[in-house]
């Protein structure tokens, strides 16, 4: 009988132990269960503040894009960038269009300041070896004069000379061209177009008109 009690205790120790083993260990998973949410919810906690604060930093910038773009379709974050891309791309264009604009501007410039020094050193040539500028015209036959015009060098002169009598109806044949001491010295033939007779006398006064006017 007295070893019956103490198997019975023994048995009774056991389950004793075995329950308080028990509850020890779902008293650990409970609570490492309870730091688990804990850190799951600062976890999110963290996420949402983040995010917040780039959901407001988007909201400012996409307010101070609306505030440079002149012109704003609708108020959705879509809208304002399409409306800015578009902006841009203008800008950009005028910009392009400004920068050759500019360089036409300085070759140009570039160009007179060229011509008038040019022109400046053909009077001083000119002066220099007492040429003084003429025009002579001489009958050959009954449509064709003979002409010989010396005037100071510039540039596009010539050019200009010959489209202006192009318009009169005057053409140029067997044309010789000199450059020399800051002229030009030009001899060729001329008839009308048309086969019209051509008078000395008003050739040689619409020859001067012409060369006072380049």
């Amino acid at each position: 009988m007295e070893y019956e009690d103490e198997d019975w205790l023994c048995v009774d120790m056991e389950e004793f132990s075995l329950a308080t083993e028990n509850g020890s260990n779902r008293r650990q998973r409970m609570g490492r269960k309870r730091n688990y949410d804990d850190e799951n919810r600062e976890y999110k906690s963290k996420n949402l503040e983040t995010e917040r604060r780039r959901r407001e930093k988007l909201s400012s910038r996409l307010l101070m894009l609306r505030s440079l773009v002149p012109i704003i379709t609708n108020m959705n974050k879509a809208t304002i960038i399409e409306d800015a891309i578009t902006y841009i791309k203008k800008l950009q264009d005028k910009v392009q269009s400004l920068s050759q604009e500019l360089h036409q501007m300085e070759a140009t410039s570039e160009e007179i300041v060229e011509t008038k020094v040019d022109e400046i050193d053909a009077a001083e040539d000119m002066k220099k070896w007492g040429i003084e500028p003429e025009v002579k015209v001489e009958q050959i036959d009954e449509n064709k004069l003979w002409i010989k015009i010396i005037i100071e060098k510039k540039r596009g002169r010539f050019r200009k000379l010959i489209e202006a009598l192009n318009n009169f109806g005057i053409e140029f044949i067997d044309t010789n061209l000199t450059t020399t001491k800051g002229t030009f010295l030009i001899t060729s033939c001329i008839q009308g177009k048309d086969g019209d007779r051509l008078a000395v006398h008003q050739t040689k006064n619409l020859l001067q008109d012409i060369i006072n006017d380049i």
